[in-house]
């Protein structure tokens, strides 16, 4: 706790386990996994996502970060990289994830994308990395505050069938937010806080939940008909 100066620690809320876990809830601190997408020594998307994991830690979560450096970009023998292999060994054991972007010439970062691509909505091992997991949103940006980077962002969220939170953040002018690889006590660092918090509180909620949540139709007649195929063959 000593390593957050700008945390009122006495109003800062402890996630209520019991007021929100479902009756299949796995018991363990929650998983939240932090990527980041920047490989500049001093990044403020990391340095934001830092803040970021310092909070959940607070809070009672578990937290892991991906270094981004020697990711390959995709291709036919991709998969097989040890860093694409680690990547999606994280998305796994994470319950939640946290997306921290800069946004450049008015767009998430490439290696953003990079990170995202390499996630396949596919199952491994029968698992989906995503769907159905929580994701919160934040960017970084070098001017005023904009928030194309962050709705981008929660399209692919979408996309990868992820329950992303309501809240995001959005801190502009960051050169002048941070200063030692630190943020400095502001309404843009509250807002980090909230969206921590909200992350927490949506992962212990819905990760108990998660196969009720995401059940869908489609598959259910989809599988029924594989079913059936089979059944009839072997009849055959």
């Amino acid at each position: 706790m000593s390593d957050m100066p700008n945390i009122q620690m006495d109003l800062l809320k402890a996630i209520d386990i019991q007021a929100l876990a479902g009756e299949n809830d796995p018991g363990h601190p929650p998983r939240i996994l932090l990527l980041y997408g920047s490989l500049r020594p001093e990044s403020y998307s990391k340095s934001a996502a830092m803040e970021g994991a310092r909070v959940l830690q607070a809070l009672g979560c578990e937290t892991r970060f991906f270094d981004p450096t020697d990711l390959p970009l995709p291709s036919p023998t991709s998969d097989d990289h040890p860093k694409v292999q680690e990547l999606r060994e994280a998305c796994l054991w994470a319950e939640g994830m946290v997306w921290s972007s800069p946004e450049r010439h008015g767009a998430m970062s490439g290696i953003m994308k990079l990170l995202i691509d390499h996630i396949p909505l596919s199952p491994i091992g029968g698992v989906r990395p995503t769907q159905g997991k929580t994701l919160a949103l934040m960017q970084v940006c070098g001017g005023s505050q904009s928030f194309n980077a962050v709705n981008q962002m929660r399209i692919l969220g979408r996309w990868m069938r992820m329950l992303t939170i309501p809240n995001q953040s959005s801190v502009p002018k960051a050169w002048l937010e941070f200063e030692g690889g630190r943020m400095k006590p502001s309404s843009m660092y509250n807002r980090i806080v909230d969206v921590m918090e909200e992350l927490a509180r949506f992962t212990v909620m819905t990760r108990g939940r998660k196969d009720m949540l995401v059940d869908r139709y489609s598959e259910r007649v989809e599988t029924a008909q594989e079913v059936h195929k089979r059944v009839s063959i072997k009849d055959i």
